[in-house]
């Protein structure tokens, strides 16, 4: 197994009725079992049970997103998301039959409180009448990645895809970069028929969902498919709060400065990705290159780094390169048979390909950590609202080796990536509050959502400006942003962890061996205990508290304004 390279894994379609009958059988001996001994055991067997089947899945999963048109792949996934969630019936009589079992109180005590914990937030987020309601979720949400995925547009003499087309938007020509954004804006906008009956079908699906599940809409079901089980929407909405009062007005600051650093009377949309008048910063080479870098930086950074990052290299796990008909996205996915990250990505040549390569770094070392020191795959992954900490703080402790990857221009991508990092959260919590909107008020029409969203540009983002462009300027912006379509209430992790990264950027600079050894605590303890349990193991703040988020960036926010001082 040590010898595997991911291009090399033979696939073959799982036997889901053979995994499904051998689950039944191991739910009929923990019926029966007699002593903790023997539960513990039968709970082994079933993630041994489950291990091949989802390896297999995952790499089904990748190969398609790696090329949305080849045919193998794309029947593939269509006959797995048909077959998964019948499955899913099978799976959950052995959680039922784990809750049952007398020896739970055993169970707590040798593997925390957070696993049957999880168990009842999957049994209440799972009964048998959702399964052709999630069949059909899986084949719009495909219909939607492909239709990103398959983009052509032409501009400057090329064919580009959302991604190419997106590395204009920090070109040093204005016109340049207001002829991209229209034609980025071009694409969704002749699209949007479609991406509206797919989304209207979603919203309609995920409502009947919710009531299946007993509730008056589909919010309280999205909250438990994000794992969330010790906070719910009044805290989202409390901190959503904090990020208007307090990031909001730093945002507006940051523009109105890069406004006279490029020489503009106002930032508009096509020019918020533009932050120098002498260009951006840019990575010194290609995808080998970037590669080769980051061996560099993870040896250097910890022991337990470099070897993680021998392990992704060696075994062939990052496929970063940009290609036609490759997925619109970034994401790290595992291979749980062989306790291998798998990172995905479509560089283009701006300060984007170190972002997202931190980026999905960082949750694939998480994954690596926990895969070896957790006991059961459950503790493997980790709720969304951490796992974005994994990932964020990873882009933040990388900031020293800045000069690997840019050279003269590291200064330029430090500042870039930190103000993208702030300015960001805005945009995030909009994106949050839109979904409670949307849910909330199910039979909006879809002109009517997407004026929503323009509201929100305006509640959120005061600085957002369009020009001579109807479809952006009545709130066309949102349908860009996947995690709508396919993750429902997933978005707000990236701005509550962003809290945490902004902590972690903090403590690094005044106690780097210290912050190093929480953050790997944290990775280490993998998904063994809730939200906020996990905070405490990190010795992070809670960022739905009050005044939370104006103590976690006062780092980063002197840094930025200190920067905009040396400017005057």
């Amino acid at each position: 197994m040590d010898k595997f390279t991911f291009d090399t894994i033979e696939y073959i379609r799982p036997d889901i009725a053979a995994v499904e009958a051998e689950v039944r059988a191991l739910t009929e001996e923990l019926k029966n079992a007699t002593s903790y001994a023997q539960v513990k055991d039968l709970l082994l067997r079933s993630d041994k049970a489950t291990e091949d089947m989802g390896t297999m899945i995952t790499v089904a999963h990748v190969r398609n997103t790696l090329n949305t048109t080849d045919k193998f792949y794309e029947d593939e996934m269509a006959y797995l998301q048909q077959a998964l969630p019948v499955a899913q019936v099978t799976f959950m009589g052995f959680e039922k039959a784990l809750l049952e079992s007398p020896f739970t109180a055993e169970l707590d005590a040798d593997l925390g409180p957070e696993y049957l914990t999880s168990v009842r937030r999957s049994l209440s987020s799972f009964n048998e009448t959702l399964v052709p309601y999630l069949q059909e979720q899986a084949k719009l949400t495909t219909e939607y990645q492909k239709l990103m995925a398959t983009a052509q547009i032409e501009f400057d003499g090329q064919v580009l895809n959302l991604y190419g087309i997106q590395k204009y938007f920090e070109h040093p020509d204005r016109r340049v970069r207001k002829e991209a954004f229209a034609k980025y804006s071009q694409f969704y906008a002749s699209n949007e028929e479609k991406m509206e009956e797919i989304f209207d079908q979603l919203v309609k699906i995920r409502t009947a969902m919710g009531k299946a599940m007993g509730y008056d809409t589909f919010t309280p079901l999205g909250y438990l498919n994000q794992g969330r089980s010790d906070y719910g929407q009044k805290e989202v909405a409390a901190f959503r709060e904090q990020v208007r009062t307090e990031i909001v007005p730093l945002c507006e600051k940051l523009y109105e400065a890069q406004a006279k650093r490029i020489g503009v009377d106002r930032i508009m949309a096509y020019d918020e990705e533009f932050i120098f008048p002498d260009g951006n910063a840019e990575p010194k080479g290609d995808v080998s290159f970037m590669v080769e870098q980051a061996r560099k930086m993870y040896h250097d950074l910890s022991p337990e780094t470099g070897e993680f990052i021998d392990f992704m290299i060696d075994h062939h796990l990052m496929d970063l390169e940009n290609k036609p008909n490759k997925a619109s996205t970034g994401y790290m996915t595992s291979l749980a048979k062989y306790k291998a990250p798998f990172v995905f990505s479509c560089f283009n040549q701006t300060i984007f390909d170190m972002e997202v390569m931190s980026h999905e770094l960082g949750h694939a070392f998480a994954g690596y950590r926990a895969m070896r020191s957790q006991p059961v795959s459950a503790y493997y992954g980790v709720s969304t609202d951490i796992a974005e900490i994994h990932s964020m703080s990873m882009e933040q402790f990388c900031y020293p080796y800045a000069e690997l990857f840019f050279g003269e221009d590291a200064e330029k991508y430090r500042f870039a990536h930190l103000q993208g990092a702030i300015t960001f959260v805005p945009f995030g919590v909009a994106v949050d509050e839109f979904q409670h909107i949307i849910y909330e008020n199910p039979n909006l029409t879809p002109k009517e959502r997407t004026y929503e969203w323009h509201k929100l540009e305006e509640k959120y983002m005061p600085w957002r400006k369009y020009t001579d462009d109807p479809f952006m300027e009545r709130g066309g912006y949102w349908y860009h942003k996947l995690h709508i379509f396919l993750y429902p209430f997933y978005y707000i992790n990236y701005t509550l962890t962003t809290m945490g990264a902004m902590e972690f950027k903090k403590r690094y600079a005044e106690d780097p061996e210290k912050a190093w050894a929480d953050y790997m605590n944290l990775c280490n303890a993998g998904g063994s205990k809730s939200y906020l349990g996990l905070l405490k193991v990190a010795n992070l703040r809670v960022p739905f508290e009050e005044g939370s988020v104006a103590e976690s960036i006062s780092y980063a926010k002197e840094t930025l304004l200190n920067a905009l001082a040396a400017e005057q």
